[in-house]
């Protein structure tokens, strides 16, 4: 598949889903408003100036925002990384194509997911439920949140909160066979994320509600199969080649 298309197809199945993400990290991004704003009413600074208050609430959303596509494309370039070495060693080239294959069933599965016709993918999440305990703890020392650094380290943590989108994404890494490439994908994938965790008001509600229509996360999800036969039928002539 096309690098380009690869990055178009990765963006658009995080703004896909993104109501899942949404039902998932809109929690916490609530979470974190409230506590910033607590901090704010109790600071001796205080003044209840509607503009700039939420001009910095803003600036301390897209901080968390940005910790968690940086956690997104360094566990992207991590994936591609190792994929990469494994291309290159004679030894581990079968299990690099078995990888592939893996990685191209996994899109499938994206597809059927999003298109709203299999909810397996929500299983993976419970995998990542082991990590995320370890994590979790040391995320709390972070709240309340008092500066934006601060809510980068907070959203750098939360980004390995186990999701079965990021895992796919993470597993469509491997296909790549480049830390680079790895890390864009995967930073893709986070930019499609952000407009429903950034909007507000009328327009999140207006955009919610188009991805949630049938017919888009039907049309959304059988682009994604296509493009994942498609990896299948490209590696299996590679394999006869």
């Amino acid at each position: 598949m096309p690098v380009e298309i690869s990055y178009i197809t990765a963006f658009f199945a995080g703004l896909l889903g993104g109501v899942h993400c949404l039902g998932m990290c809109g929690g916490i991004v609530g979470a974190l408003t409230f506590g910033i704003k607590q901090e704010q009413t109790n600071s001796s600074s205080y003044t209840p100036n509607s503009t700039a208050q939420s001009t910095h609430l803003f600036t301390y959303i897209i901080a968390y925002n940005g910790g968690r596509l940086f956690s997104y494309t360094l566990a992207g370039t991590l994936v591609g990384g190792i994929s990469m070495l494994a291309s290159n060693l004679p030894i581990l080239n079968n299990i690099q194509y078995s990888l592939q294959i893996f990685a191209a069933l996994f899109m499938i599965a994206l597809g059927l997911y999003i298109g709203g016709w299999w909810f397996g993918l929500r299983k993976i999440e419970k995998a990542g439920g082991a990590l995320w305990k370890k994590i979790e703890p040391i995320s709390r020392r972070f709240i309340p949140v008092r500066s934006p650094f601060q809510a980068f380290i907070l959203g750098s943590l939360w980004g390995w909160l186990p999701c079965g989108l990021v895992y796919t994404i993470l597993i469509w890494c491997i296909s790549t066979g480049s830390a680079l490439e790895g890390g864009l994908l995967m930073l893709s994938f986070g930019l499609g994320t952000l407009p429903l965790l950034l909007a507000m008001g009328i327009f999140a509600t207006s955009l919610s509600n188009f991805i949630r229509q049938t017919w888009v996360r039907s049309l959304a999800g059988g682009i994604i199969i296509g493009f994942g036969i498609f990896s299948l039928f490209n590696l299996s002539l590679r394999m006869q080649a």
